[in-house]
């Protein structure tokens, strides 16, 4: 039996920000997809102790007020939240998680500022198998034109609306939906194990981050560019 036929587990942050060092989690969701069973929906709303900018605020739809008024203490959540990745993890289901150096990395620094174990350090052992169709998709079609946001691999593999995307639950679907859309449309997929699929999304992102990171150079970009590392931005 394949993998897209066993439990996987969806991860999905929104945050007041990109930072993955200084940025903190505002809501999470956990969704545990189980073929043939209801899916379980586990959420967050946190008040991260900073206030969300505006910006990011317009994204996710929670204010600071909210936040305070609603959310609960960082700590607490985050170690529940780190708590059941751990569970799943340690019984060989993968986390499914779009763009997952971003989540992983942050979800990490932020038990780190709580002074909490890491995922690694729970788990002994880096945290895998994980799926990411971000990375799998510049891999497997690394010629399509245009945008690989969620949104846009939402409309490219025809599964989801589009338009109510950014709460950390609605993503943790679409991202679950795209990955097994991406599994029918590339049977490749679902042939491979999750063991050899996670060390091929290693050398995938390297690559792509090395080439990407040239092209920032050919275009006079200065700055750190893309991390080559993955799941974790190390």
């Amino acid at each position: 039996m394949s993998w897209i036929d066993e439990p996987l587990l969806g991860f999905d942050t929104e945050t007041t920000g990109v930072d993955v060092a200084g940025d903190r989690i505002v809501t999470a969701a956990l969704v545990l997809r189980s073929p043939g069973t209801a899916t379980e929906i586990r959420t967050w709303l946190v008040d991260p102790g900073v206030p969300i900018p505006a910006e990011a605020a317009a994204i996710h739809g929670v204010t600071t007020a909210q936040a305070v008024a609603h959310g609960r203490a960082p700590g607490p959540a985050l170690d529940e939240i780190a708590t059941l990745i751990t569970r799943h993890v340690a019984r060989g289901l993968p986390v499914v998680a779009f763009n997952a150096a971003f989540d992983l990395s942050l979800l990490d620094a932020e038990l780190v500022r709580h002074a909490l174990p890491t995922l690694p350090q729970r788990l002994g052992r880096d945290v895998s198998p994980v799926l990411d169709p971000l990375v799998l998709d510049r891999a497997l079609e690394p010629r399509r034109r245009g945008k690989r946001t969620l949104g846009a691999l939402v409309e490219e593999y025809g599964v989801f609306d589009a338009g109510s995307l950014h709460t950390a639950d609605v993503d943790v679907v679409a991202t679950l939906d795209v990955l097994a859309a991406m599994a029918h449309r590339h049977p490749e997929l679902a042939d491979r194990s999750l063991a050899d699929l996670h060390r091929f999304q290693i050398s995938a992102h390297r690559d792509w981050a090395d080439s990407f990171n040239a092209w920032r150079a050919s275009q006079g970009f200065v700055g750190a560019g893309a991390s080559g590392g993955w799941p974790s931005g190390a």
